[in-house]
């Protein structure tokens, strides 16, 4: 059986973060639905508007899995879930009601919202995959070398997971709507721009798990519970 701490968390701040979580992931959706196009000269940098936020969210996830276990972690994972379907179909109900004789505003409108349910089924399908590698590669290296090497668990769970992730949103939401080089420069660049957030944002991540664990009052680490792998460790 492996050595860790089964002390539980306080959730002290647990609904704090799990609030920002579900926010970050609703402001992400609807900021997608806009492409930008920076040009460079040279070249043309292509991303949503997304990924302004949105790395956050895995940041987010990743204090969520590391203090407080994988079932609480799933529990805001599905909390953003439920909202951001809730908001498509708010959009689409709205969309689809006529508009009064004075509002002007009836096609642009349906242009950027009526757009979000795609950008929602794209962001549940990826984020759904990416938050479960993501998660699985922080248990997977924390069996292997318990609270050691936290910034492997980081690192290592953003390179599986923001792959996954970056893969299957470009794809299900802007492919036909960005073809050929156009698309491949919007893949890779949200690739390398999420996991260079995510390596900058260490310094500050590191320490905000150390504290958030401080304040909930864990020496060790609940991150193997209600997982297959905690249940076999404890047989």
């Amino acid at each position: 059986m492996d050595n860790f701490s089964t002390t539980p968390p306080k959730n002290r701040l647990y609904d704090v973060i799990a609030i920002a979580f579900v926010s970050l992931l609703l402001l992400s959706n609807i900021a997608a639905t806009k492409l930008i196009g920076v040009d460079l000269g040279f070249t043309t940098l292509i991303f949503d508007g997304g990924a302004i936020l949105f790395p956050m969210t895995y940041i987010l996830g990743d204090v969520l899995s590391e203090v407080y276990g994988l079932k609480k972690a799933r529990r805001a994972i599905l909390l953003g879930f439920f909202y951001s379907i809730l908001a498509s179909l708010v959009f689409l109900l709205v969309a689809a009601a006529p508009p009064a004789s004075a509002y002007e505003h009836q096609a642009a409108f349906e242009a950027v919202l009526g757009f979000v349910p795609r950008i929602v089924a794209a962001s549940l399908l990826a984020y759904f995959v990416g938050q479960l590698l993501n998660s699985w590669v922080l248990v997977t290296i924390k069996r292997k070398w318990g609270e050691k090497h936290l910034w492997a668990r980081l690192l290592g769970s953003t390179l599986v997971g923001e792959f996954a992730d970056t893969l299957i949103f470009c794809t299900v939401a802007f492919y036909g709507e960005l073809t050929g080089a156009d698309f491949l420069n919007y893949l890779i660049l949200g690739y390398v721009y999420k996991v260079t957030v995510e390596i900058v944002m260490l310094p500050i991540t590191y320490p905000t798990i150390h504290l958030v664990k401080r304040i909930e009052g864990i020496k060790g680490s609940t991150i193997l519970e209600a997982t297959p792998v905690a249940e076999k460790a404890d047989n």
